[in-house]
This record gives structure tokens, sequence and C-alpha cells, in this order.
């Protein structure tokens, strides 16, 4: 037995983490980051990309640095342009959308400017009307993927599973689009991907917690051994280390992607995409753990058929305390006496001489 793995022993409820019934402490947790992701999100907002706000952008290839970007920025007539270092070897300006003779007068200044030709001076131009019907797809997939899901996991579980799939979603997506406000990341189309794919993440995970909750309360009120959110709890540490695992492989990837993306390529699709993934990826395994399967316990818990469990169960229990099998116990009197109770049971039973050989 000493040698069984931390999984075997979690599985078979030898060793417990008690999960459910420390809510609260996850609750407060989790509401600190949140209220730090709104904080975020309602300070500094989201740096949308050119894809949603519309705008034109310049991009040329030197080693020159920002303030040599705003100085070329100012003699182009752009007062209004941002100036950032793509990589360390480009510049890009983006500024409110310009008609196209503005953009010629801007990609001569450039081109002129950093010694390069105008072919290039790489341009791009979105209008504002595109940029308005990618956000109304965008959150339009969000909702329909939400209603979808709740609808499935309503059908194969329950309602109350369902609801508390959406609130550990929802939990994720404010965590995430929140970091990504106070990283200052660009959003672009690769972002909304990523963060579609952690939903789906998150959701996974949640789904393989939620069947093993289903399986260990099939029929739980026909007894009176452990109450739901325990049986809840018991599921939770059966599958922690498949859920851990799962996060540690999906998130170690992500990672470097996130390393490489950022500190040697400067690539934007690939950190947009990668910070999207590592974030919600995280945030998904705690919720799931942490917050998913708390919330369901305390939902079922307001069943009167769960309450009343958890009355027999209490019961079962005080009946059972401080009177152990074999030992002699004291048993209050009206008159406020006690008198000694001999317990019978297996462990007060005669010892038997088994042969080794049959131990």
């Amino acid at each position: 037995m000493a040698n069984r793995s931390l999984a075997a022993r979690l599985y078979s409820g030898q060793v417990s983490y008690d999960f459910v019934g420390r809510r609260k402490l996850w609750y407060l947790l989790s509401g600190v980051i949140v209220l730090v992701a709104i904080f975020g999100l309602g300070t500094k907002g989201l740096n949308l990309g050119l894809d949603f706000k519309g705008g034109s952008q310049f991009q040329v290839k030197t080693n020159a640095s920002v303030a040599d970007g705003r100085a070329a920025a100012r003699d182009a007539g752009i007062e209004d342009a941002v100036v950032t270092k793509v990589g360390t070897d480009k510049l890009q300006w983006r500024t409110t959308t310009l008609e196209s003779s503005e953009i010629a007068s801007v990609t001569a200044t450039l081109a002129n400017t950093f010694k390069v030709a105008e072919a290039e001076v790489a341009t791009e131009t979105v209008g504002p009307t595109w940029g308005k019907e990618i956000t109304s797809k965008a959150t339009q997939g969000l909702v329909v993927f939400l209603i979808l899901v709740s609808l499935f996991l309503s059908l194969y579980f329950q309602w109350q599973m369902a609801l508390a799939a959406i609130f550990a979603l929802a939990h994720d997506l404010v965590i995430t689009v929140g970091i990504y406000a106070l990283s200052g990341f660009e959003v672009t189309p690769a972002t909304v991907i990523g963060v579609l794919t952690i939903l789906g993440f998150s959701l996974y995970d949640t789904v393989v917690v939620f069947d093993k909750v289903r399986e260990n309360t099939a029929g739980i009120t026909k007894s009176s051994k452990m109450t739901y959110s325990e049986a809840a709890n018991l599921a939770l540490n059966q599958t922690l280390v498949r859920s851990i695992n799962t996060s540690i492989i999906a998130v170690l990837p992500v990672a470097s992607i996130l390393v490489i993306g950022v500190g040697f390529l400067g690539a934007g699709t690939l950190k947009d995409l990668a910070l999207a993934l590592f974030v919600g990826t995280l945030a998904g395994t705690y919720s799931s753990i942490f917050v998913a399967t708390p919330f369901l316990a305390q939902i079922r818990e307001r069943n009167p058929q769960m309450r009343a469990l958890a009355k027999r169960v209490a019961a079962r229990r005080a009946a059972d305390d401080g009177r152990e099998p074999g030992l002699e116990t004291d048993l209050p009197t009206d008159s406020g006496t006690t008198i000694p109770v001999r317990q019978v049971g297996e462990r007060a039973q005669p010892k038997r001489n088994i042969p080794r050989s049959k131990r």
C-alpha cells in the first residue's frame, strides 16, 4: 500500500483534498483575480487591432528606434500615429483611415526618411465598417457557442451542471480578456481563435470532472454514507492528476510559442494566439477544479432531497461518533448520570488464529 501512486490513493479516497469544503476560499481568490482583470479592462481597455477598429497601417524594415519613427510620422503629417517596434528590424505606424492620396504621401515620406524603395513600405487599410462587422461576427460566434454548450450539457447531464459550466466559462473569459488588456497585447482575429479554443479546453476538463461526479452521485439519495458535496469532492480528487497532467501537456508548447514569438521572432500573430491560449488554459484548469465543481455542489445542496440526505448522513455520523465497536462508552440518562455500555461489532468479535499462509 505504501508504494501506491498518488493517483491511485486519490482515486480510492485514501488521500483526499477538500476542494468543495473550502469553496469560500476559492471564490475569494477568483474574485480578486476577476476584479484585477475587470480593473485592467476598465482602465486600459483592449488594444484592438486594425481588423476590429479600422485604420491605415505602414511597415518599414529598419533598425531605427521608435523615437525615429515618431519623428518620421510628424514629417509625414500623421500626428496621431501609434508607432511600435515589430521584432528587431521593423517599425510599424498605425493611424486613422487615410485617403489614397494621403497614403501615397505618407509612403513616399517614410521611404525617403528610411532610405528604402516605396514598394518596400508595406501598407494596409481597413475601413471602420469592416472592423465593426468583424466584431459583430466574433460576438455572435461566442453567443451561439455558449447557447449550444448549455443545451448539450443540460441534455447530457442536468441543468445545474450546465449552469456551473457556463459560470466557469465566464470566469475564464473575463480573466483572459482582462489579462489581455493589462498586457497591452493587440487583439487580432488570432486572439478570437485562441479564446474560443481555450473555452473548448476548459469545457473538456469540466465535462471530465462532471462525468465522474455523475457517476459518484448516481443513486446517492438511497443511502446515507456521504453527502452530495463529499461525492463531488471525491470525483475531483479522482480526476485531479488527469486534469493537471493534461494542462501541463497543453501549457508547455503554448509557453514555448509565447516565448519564441515575443522574445525572438516578434511575430504578432504568434504572440496574440499564444497569450490567449496560455492564460485561458491555466484559467480553465483552475476553474474546472476550484470553481465549477464547488459551485455545482453548492447549487445541488439546495435541493430538498440533498438536504434530507445531508441530515441523514449527519445523524448517522452523530450516532457513531465516539462509540467505536469493542470499546466501553458512557450513555447519558435522563437524571444526568451515565451508565457504561459495551459496544459490539466486528472489531469486538473474538480473535481467530489464522495461519500465515492464508492471511
